[in-house]
């Protein structure tokens, strides 16, 4: 540890540069064009396919756990597998980052970045279920990388998106997770980072050993556990503090379409801001149009895509329609964003509300949430470096994915955040690319199994690849 800490002093001036290049490569990958791509995919999904009016039928289908076609794990195993990856730091750090940056108003476009992702993460995942293959070593694999060569004859661009997943992990899903739960646990019990990066390290090299099948059983009882718990903590505190929750409401509502000014410690937020970082941390926490998680459920036992893209829908309902909603009530109910405070401290803060018990409810989601957040995401890189180097590359893939969990725990990455960004924008663009230009290969197969007509756009049967 001491020559990790030596390492890191010692390349203060050069990891200094580094964390300035990238904030600026963020800012820029993250402007307005990126913005409108982003957001106009969902909204444009959400016109053509309507899907969010099947979300009732696709929660039913999603707590289904019986064998139904060919796969490796269950429907819910999936979906459980998905949420670990997807319920992390972004749901309780994301969203305090975002309103100290954006304003109150980021609540409220992270929220809607979530309602309408939820037709964007049904079509990545259909894709990804109707391209998969079966590898030579006997799983199923799929994801953007799949859809973009088999769907669009595209390779190279498959190949893209899966070395930007196999290195954006080890931001997302793996450096950012443990750091943040090594930190927080230093600051309110006094534990050393190296003692709960050793923890985590371990517990994580366990799962791993069993791969997909491992990871699945451990996220289907945690993922549950955890975000009862947690969403509880946060009603408990929006109940104590009901008095001022209306105007919260009217606070986030008003200041997403108008800034808001300097108020204490608050520099103040424009629009502009409020949209960059609700939508940037919507995406960080629900992933849709990120592509990783069709990853995933393409390892699903279904027998047809549209089931088991229906059950990957109801992730990004949960993740931000449910849990980001309530963190971001929370943080803005609380005050506390006019401090001057942010990220795990402004979260923090707020759960202080509830004595002796807010902090705890606190540090066990954040554990959990972090836990099951890198587990996940080491089968998104897995997978990706399976894409490119073949099966043979997943036992090295893990090793590093462990060490990493270690790196990120002992030091102070603050370079991670802006990297995870850049990253992401870096990972959705190839999978947008195959979600706009294979839409009309997803309505077909929405109205072959639903019966749906589509609610705007060519009929089905018109244009599109691969179906």
């Amino acid at each position: 540890m001491e020559l990790l800490q030596s390492w890191y002093h010692a390349m203060g001036p050069y990891l200094q540069a580094i964390e300035q290049g990238l904030q600026a490569a963020s800012t820029f990958l993250w402007g307005p064009p990126t913005l409108v791509l982003l957001f106009g995919t969902h909204v444009y999904l959400t016109l053509r396919l309507g899907i969010q009016r099947h979300l009732g039928k696709a929660i039913r289908l999603s707590f289904q756990w019986k064998r139904e076609g060919e796969g490796d794990i269950s429907h819910f195993g999936a979906l459980a597998t998905a949420l670990a990856a997807t319920i992390g730091t972004g749901n309780i750090v994301g969203v305090a980052t975002a309103v100290a940056s954006g304003g109150p108003g980021a609540v409220l476009w992270m929220w809607l970045t979530g309602v309408f992702g939820i037709a964007t993460k049904y079509s990545e995942a259909l894709l990804a279920v109707k391209y998969r293959v079966v590898t030579s070593n006997g799983q199923f694999a799929g994801g953007p990388m799949y859809a973009l060569e088999r769907g669009l004859g595209l390779r190279w661009l498959g190949m893209i998106f899966a070395l930007f997943t196999a290195i954006a992990a080890f931001g997302i899903g793996n450096m950012v997770q443990a750091h943040s739960i090594a930190d927080m646990l230093n600051r309110t019990a006094g534990i050393q980072p190296w003692i709960t990066g050793g923890v985590t390290t371990l517990l994580t090299a366990i799962v791993l050993l069993g791969g997909i099948r491992s990871i699945a059983r451990v996220c289907e009882v945690l993922v549950p556990l955890m975000a009862v718990f947690y969403i509880l903590g946060c009603l408990t505190l929006l109940v104590i503090h009901a008095s001022t929750l209306p105007a919260t409401i009217v606070l986030i509502v008003k200041s997403a379409f108008t800034g808001h000014a300097a108020v204490g410690g608050f520099a103040g937020a424009a629009v502009k801001e409020a949209i960059r970082y609700g939508v940037a941390r919507g995406l960080f926490s629900n992933e849709s149009g990120l592509g990783s998680a069709p990853i995933v459920a393409a390892a699903a036992q279904t027998t047809n895509p549209v089931r088991q893209a229906l059950v990957s829908s109801t992730g990004t309902f949960w993740d931000t329609v449910v849990v980001c909603l309530m963190t971001g009530l929370v943080i803005v109910n609380s005050g506390f964003w006019q401090e001057g405070l942010d990220g795990a401290a402004l979260t923090r803060a707020a759960f202080e509300s509830i004595p002796r018990v807010g902090p705890l409810i606190l540090a066990v989601g954040l554990l959990t949430f972090v836990y099951s957040t890198i587990l996940g995401w080491s089968y998104y890189g897995e997978k990706a470096c399976e894409y490119l180097f073949g099966p043979r590359s997943t036992l090295p893939y893990r090793v590093l994915w462990v060490v990493a969990v270690m790196i990120g725990s002992t030091l102070k990455l603050n370079i991670v955040w802006d990297f995870a960004d850049m990253a992401n924008i870096l990972m959705a663009v190839p999978n947008l690319v195959a979600l706009l230009l294979l839409s009309n290969v997803v309505v077909r197969e929405t109205r072959a199994h639903l019966g749906d007509q589509p609610m705007v756009g060519s009929p089905p049967g018109e244009g599109g690849r691969g179906g």
